[in-house]
């Protein structure tokens, strides 16, 4: 019986990442077939938008990474310093091999550790090395079209575990909810537990009543975006209201508008569900706002200091 090779390391590309406090290119970085986060998922993430060649809210990044790796008792291997260190020579050095300048690409760094390499067993065995692995790309943002007609969504229960809180590495129950809305043909999965809005498969999801914005608690069942704290910032200085609560299957059927936000997509809005046109059918004055704000943000971080 023949074994078929994998395939050459050299169909990764050859841009820089980080790996357990080596800098390298993509397709030479390699860990362990028993590190527990290839065997078990055990690990956490973060991805951290990059505009004008600066983090975007990186310390609300980095404390929720803190928290994550609090939930699986794994020490953070490196300080808030030092990851801005990792991050902004990625960010550099990758924007050098795309033949441009820090300032001109915005860029998404992509931050994960995992427990580290030890024999298989359910049991967390303590004093373990962990692995650290950053990597950057291109930031790919919504498409002009779906900033001026939204987007369309479905939805499903959210058939995922009660510890959505942690930016966790096993997303398999994503993937699953992401495959859902690919199969019909559109862009995210709002989901619900119990009659419940949690969340959607890769973003958080905003109702918009009467000029108000709801959204999730803060809990276990939602994953806190950062977008969380931005998005309640913008509505106090805009003067719109702002209320988080568990908001019914029926209160998002019947919204005047639906939100999404994340790293990518920003605030985006919704405006099919399930083949049904949510409010006018078009982004709304409250999306308009709350797009136009984030932009502001975005400037402000641009800015030299």
């Amino acid at each position: 019986m023949s074994i078929s090779s994998p395939a050459s390391s050299t169909s990764l590309p050859a841009t820089p990442c980080y790996l357990n406090g080596e800098f390298t290119a993509l397709r030479d970085a390699k860990v362990s077939v028993m590190d527990r986060g290839f065997i078990f998922g055990d690990g956490v993430y973060e991805v951290v938008p990059v505009y004008g060649g600066k983090p975007f809210r990186f310390a609300q990044h980095m404390a929720r990474l803190d928290r994550s790796l609090a939930e699986l008792r794994i020490a953070n291997p490196l300080s808030v310093d030092q990851w801005h260190d990792v991050a902004l020579k990625l960010v550099a050095d990758y924007a050098l091999q795309m033949h441009t300048s820090p300032e001109k690409t915005d860029q998404l760094v992509y931050i994960q550790i995992t427990r580290g390499v030890a024999p298989r067993d359910h049991v967390m065995p303590p004093d373990l090395t962990p692995t650290v692995f950053v990597m950057t790309n291109t930031m790919k943002p919504p498409t002009p079209e779906q900033r001026v007609q939204g987007v369309a969504c479905v939805t499903a229960d959210d058939f995922r575990w009660s510890k959505a809180h942690i930016k966790s590495t096993s997303l398999l129950g994503a993937v699953f909810a992401r495959q859902i809305s690919a199969d019909a043909g559109a862009v995210e999965t709002v989901m619900f537990r119990d009659g419940f809005l949690s969340e959607a498969a890769a973003c958080n999801v905003w109702v918009v009543q009467g000029g108000k914005v709801l959204g999730p608690p803060r809990d276990n069942l939602v994953l806190e975006g950062i977008r969380y704290g931005l998005i309640e910032d913008i509505c106090r200085e805009a003067g719109i209201g702002f209320e988080l609560r568990r908001i019914s299957r029926e209160e998002v059927l019947a919204a005047d508008e639906l939100l999404l936000s994340s790293a990518t997509k920003e605030v985006l809005a919704i405006t099919t569900l399930d083949g049904q046109p949510v409010g006018s059918g078009q982004p709304g004055p409250v999306y308009k706002k709350l797009h136009a704000a984030y932009q502001r943000a975005k400037q402000v971080q641009k800015e030299p200091a």
